[in-house]
């Protein structure tokens, strides 16, 4: 008997007295290999993690030959059941869909077989197997994909199962190596991923055929995956009443197979719904007493139902379409404890040895056989579940009312018998889904226990995926708790691995964290554990660094030794068209922003010999201040200037590809002459202005004398101009007087050929042009301000001795005063 039967016969032999405390049992610890390190479970302080010593690395596995592979596939099969043995499976349906998979496989096609929970995927499987068997050099290979969403876990077991590899965890790139010579047909049922985790799965085993058992709910596979697809739906009428008679074991009444048509109607043929009815009938027939052997006996003197039978219709539509409720109605009580169990579990069932000590029955384990020919277990691996659709059926009518007091028991009875020598960390990892389901629904306390003695039993059997998730529940359970010490352990097994699987930053986060719990404990043996694991992630980081190149900035040119200009180019400003251009600064300036060793270890490289720019890293400078170049050509000195020091930056346009050092040397070039010359005009021009704007006064023009006695007179401003205004901008166009003859008593607009204009000399230069002509037939335009008095003596214009026919005096030559700015 197993030893979980067992459990309760210290206090039963005690007599009532308290029981003795059993003795400590001796910690597991296990050493495996992982990759390129050695690791070694201790459940007491945590994994240790090392390098693999030189010499210790295992040679190339090999393979297991067809007796191991039959043996270690009927150890993968669920075990016997005690109690009344299960229906006889029902004939063949499913001839056609049989030869055409049997067909593809043998072609080494893949091939997806989708049907709805309940259609029979697993059977028709099973049929496959033993039609397969010799069709591929390594056999047929049975694995489960419940549960697993990446395709990492089914290759390590597909790598087990072919492989005579024990205590040894390879690495990623190694299994890809080993998985790839497996030639084996492939029946991978319940399948819950597609798209891309399928494809690198295919890819992995490219001379695998698989046969892929889905739901039509699964996501399916890419279009560059060519898998061959075959649906599996319901099954005729015929089918149908050849499984329910089958299930019954005898012909069926012209009200039964009415009712089985309906029946059949309403489920779409399913045959899982037959399996239920079947149930159901023989349930029907045992009430009612319809054996002939109940006939012929005698009623019994102490029997204590009474000889009167009741007679029990036929199940309606609606509860042979969902007939979980009253399948449990009929089943023994351990029957239904085991659904209670199964539905605070999520559907789980355990294994059939831990029924009795979770149900308090010594018979309860052959409840499950019980529940297996009502069909409403499901085969999943190696253990059982619920049938699709009954926990939902069985949640409905109260059966999930004690789901938290049924997790809680569950998760105690798992926490004692992980941690129990005698259990083998094989045994733990088959129970891998019960267990992670009650630490789901445990509450904290009990959820740390477990969590504490399940995971160095998961961590030793290899199966690293439970392992990974029980620690994460452990640790969130340890921090809800307030158990920082176990939050610690949990945090350091995390840590170690993440580095066996070579994720090394999520290693250093999870040992760092690890290291600060246990430093606040003063845990010193746990500190230099977590110390020595985190030098492994260093070391390995260190390892995988690629080194690069040193970068350095891209050296100023050097200006020849017969330059007529010798000084540092520097950088230009990027122009609109994207060419690198520079500025030349003359030697005095260059020295004194040169930056000091810049000259000479520029020069020591160019003497010596450069190495070219493919051979060395080069970071180029961007230009601080992008300048964008006009479209027109400047007309102005503002323009001009404002072209080469702007005042605020301008959007830089998209970088061109450098042409190479030699283009790039020209145009340097060709940038330094424009630049030069774009400063001498700006320069040039600065000087004119300020030439132009020191004799900006004017002469009064030569005309009749006046007199010397100062005299008060309005002088009228020029057109449009105040006192006050400023000289005209020399950007504005200049007008030139109009050439005609005034009126008799009048000035000439032009001077006279061959006089030179004579200058008088003034007490105060006028800030105005020549006034116009009081008799001019030209109308005045209106002044911008009023006329202002002067107080200033004037002198009158005095005649010149030229006269005309009429006696009136002319101006003999009378110019107009240039504009700042204006080249005479």
């Amino acid at each position: 008997m197993d030893h979980i039967q067992g459990q309760a016969e210290p206090e039963e032999q005690s007599g009532g007295a308290a029981a003795l405390p059993a003795p400590v049992a001796p910690a597991r610890v296990v050493t495996l290999t992982a990759g390129e390190f050695t690791l070694t479970v201790n459940p007491v302080d945590g994994s240790e993690i090392e390098p693999l010593r030189p010499g210790t690395r295992a040679g190339r596995p090999a393979k297991r030959d067809a007796a191991a592979r039959a043996a270690r596939d009927a150890a993968a099969r669920p075990p016997a059941l005690p109690g009344a043995p299960v229906p006889a499976r029902p004939p063949r349906a499913r001839e056609e869909e049989l030869e055409r998979l049997v067909r593809l496989l043998g072609r080494g096609r893949s091939v997806r077989l989708t049907g709805p929970a309940g259609s029979g995927r697993s059977s028709l499987l099973d049929e496959v197997a033993a039609q397969c068997a010799g069709l591929a050099p390594d056999g047929v290979v049975r694995l489960s994909g419940y549960g697993h969403q990446q395709p990492a876990e089914l290759l390590h077991t597909l790598y087990e199962t072919v492989y005579e590899a024990s205590d040894t965890r390879p690495d990623r790139i190694e299994i890809l190596a080993r998985v790839r010579d497996i030639g084996a047909v492939v029946l991978l049922d319940d399948l819950e991923m597609g798209g891309v985790a399928l494809d690198e799965l295919l890819r992995a085993t490219p001379e695998c055929a698989y046969l892929l058992a889905a739901t039509p709910d699964t996501r399916a596979p890419s279009d560059d995956s060519h898998i061959e697809e075959v649906f599996l739906g319901g099954l005729g009428k015929n089918e149908c009443l050849e499984l329910l008679e089958a299930g019954v074991g005898r012909p069926l009444t012209e009200a039964e197979t009415a009712w089985a048509s309906d029946l059949r109607f309403a489920s779409e043929g399913l045959p899982l719904r037959f399996v239920q009815a079947a149930a159901l009938l023989r349930q029907r027939d045992e009430i009612n007493h319809t054996d002939e052997a109940d006939d012929e006996e005698e009623p019994g003197v102490f029997e204590e139902r009474p000889r009167d039978t009741v007679e029990v219709p036929l199940p309606t539509l609606a509860e042979g379409a969902a007939p979980a409720e009253l399948l449990a109605s009929r089943v023994s009580e351990s029957a239904r404890a085991a659904l209670r169990i199964a539905c605070a579990l999520g559907g789980e069932l355990p294994h059939h040895a831990h029924l009795p000590a979770l149900v308090g029955d010594t018979h309860a384990d052959s409840a499950v056989a019980e529940l297996l020919g009502c069909g409403m277990l499901t085969q999943v691996g190696p253990r059982y579940r619920l049938a699709s659709g009954v926990a939902r059926q069985l949640e409905e009518v109260g059966y999930g009312d004690t789901a938290a007091e049924e997790a809680r028991t569950a998760a105690r009875h798992y926490a004692w018998w992980t941690g129990h020598a005698s259990v083998n960390p094989q045994r733990v990892a088959a129970e891998a889904d019960a267990v992670l389901a009650a630490l789901g629904g445990a509450d904290v306390v009990a959820a740390v226990l477990l969590a504490r003695t399940a995971a160095p039993a998961f961590a030793a059997s290899l199966h690293w995926e439970a392992w990974d998730r029980v620690l994460r529940a452990g640790a969130e359970a340890a921090r809800k708790a307030g158990e920082v010490a176990e939050q610690a352990y949990f945090h350091h097994e995390l840590g170690v691995l993440a580095l066996c699987e070579g994720r090394l930053d999520r290693a250093r986060a999870e040992l760092e964290t690890s290291i600060g719990l246990r430093g606040a404990l003063a845990d010193k043996r746990g500190t230099v554990a977590g110390r020595r694991a985190l030098a492994l992630v260093v070391d390995r980081e260190a390892a995988e660094v690629t080194v690069s190149p040193p970068l350095r900035l891209e050296a100023p040119a050097v200006p020849q030794a017969d330059s007529p200009a010798a000084g540092v180019t520097a950088p230009a400003l990027t122009r609109g068209s994207g060419a690198s251009e520079a500025l030349t600064v003359p030697g005095p300036v260059a020295r004194s922003a040169a930056r000091p060793g810049a000259g000479s270890a520029t020069a020591g490289r160019a003497a010596a010999g450069a190495p070219s720019a493919a051979s060395e890293a080069v970071t180029r400078v961007a230009p601080v201040v992008p300048v964008t170049r006009r479209q027109e050509p400047p007309t102005t000195l503002s323009e001009v200037f404002e072209d080469a020091f702007p005042l605020s930056p301008k959007p830089a346009p998209a970088p061109t590809p450098v042409a190479g050092p030699a283009a790039d040397s020209g145009r340097r070039r060709r940038a330094l002459l424009a630049g030069a010359g774009a400063l001498a005009v700006v320069v040039l021009g600065t000087v004119v202005s300020l030439a132009l704007a020191s004799s900006d006064s004017e002469p009064p023009a030569q005309g009749p004398a006046v007199s010397t006695s100062p005299t008060r007179m309005v002088q009228p401003s020029e057109p449009g101009i105040s006192g006050n205004d400023s000289p005209a901008d020399p950007a504005d166009p200049v007008v030139e007087p109009s050439a005609q003859s005034t009126a008799p008593g009048g000035t000439a607009g032009a001077p006279t050929p061959g006089r030179t204009p004579s200058r008088t000399p003034s007490r105060r230069p006028q800030s105005t042009g020549p006034q116009p002509p009081a008799s001019s037939s030209a109308p005045v335009p209106p002044t911008s301000a009023a006329p202002t008095p002067s107080d200033t003596p004037s002198a009158s214009v005095v005649p010149s001795p030229t006269a005309t026919a009429t006696g009136t005096a002319t101006a003999t030559g009378t110019t107009t005063s240039p504009g700042p700015g204006t080249v005479r």
